[in-house]
């Protein structure tokens, strides 16, 4: 009896060893090694070959918008057709829509529920309401977390910073030949993007102006989620920083989907007032 008793302690402990092993290998693979550094063409060409590709994209959402240490919280949906439309519906409360807006690369369509008005201008008009050189492409980018797809690529300069891989480039110009002739002179003045070492998703990016460090944009992603094989960011945060103010915008996205049938719905309806300025209702 003694004899299986001590065979079976015996295996006892041996599994117990084993475990222990087993326990000790995975912890020690856990640690994360330093990152090796890469140039700044293999970066990029990484960058490229896990961005979010899509015809069609929509996400129910949360969002926090703070200015002046001033917040206000709404839901929404978003809706885009790549190179095309971007389309968001707001809704403070209850789900009942407040606002709507659709984006084009030529224009912009606003409409408001709350004092039945409606306004319709160039995208410039984005530009005169940031104080601040923008294109749909560069919208359309920060909202899905990928690069600007109009923009050079070649001037990148790479390197390794807090565990992420770290691109930078001064006066990233836009590809002429496939914008307007309007358009030619637009560049990005300082640009930094932030590259996660695994999936190699953009972490965060950050545009400032070369004169004035105190303004700029930046926006961070986080809580990527898998959705039909690809990687998105479901935490956005955006933040503009002026020297007269600072505003901050976080975005939560759920029930995202992917190259599904979507309407792009704006009607104006009757008895609607035209205006030609966006201003805080009182």
């Amino acid at each position: 009896m003694n004899k299986y008793k001590n065979a079976s302690v015996r295996l006892f402990v041996l599994i117990l060893a084993v475990a222990l092993l087993a326990a000790c290998t995975t912890s020690r693979k856990a640690v994360k090694e330093p990152i090796k550094e890469q140039g700044a063409e293999y970066l990029v060409k990484k960058l490229k070959e896990h961005e979010l590709k899509y015809q069609q994209f929509s996400a129910k959402f949360s969002a926090t918008y703070e200015v002046d240490q001033k917040q206000t919280t709404v839901s929404g949906n978003i809706r885009i057709e790549h190179d095309s439309i971007i389309w968001i519906s707001i809704s403070p409360a209850l789900g009942i829509e407040a606002v709507r807006f659709m984006l084009t690369p030529d224009s912009i369509k606003y409409l408001n529920r709350l004092s039945d008005t409606y306004l319709l201008q160039g995208f410039d008009y984005i530009n005169k309401l940031l104080n601040k050189s923008m294109d749909y492409d560069m919208a359309q980018a920060f909202i899905t977390g990928n690069d600007f797809s109009l923009y050079d690529l070649s001037s990148f300069k790479a390197s390794v910073d807090n565990k992420e891989y770290k691109l930078n480039t001064v006066n990233r110009s836009k590809i002429r030949r496939t914008v307007r002739r309007s358009e030619d002179n637009i560049s990005i003045p300082i640009q930094y993007i932030w590259l996660n070492s695994e999936n190699f998703k953009i972490s965060k990016v950050l545009i400032k102006e070369a004169e004035r460090d105190s303004r700029k944009f930046i926006a961070t992603y986080s809580e990527f989620k898998d959705i039909d094989g690809r990687l998105i960011p479901s935490n956005l945060e955006f933040k503009a920083e002026t020297d007269e103010k600072k505003i901050s915008i976080k975005i939560i996205y759920t029930r995202i989907q992917i190259n599904q049938k979507q309407n792009y719905l704006f009607k104006i309806p009757e008895g609607y007032s035209e205006i030609k300025d966006l201003q805080p209702e009182k």
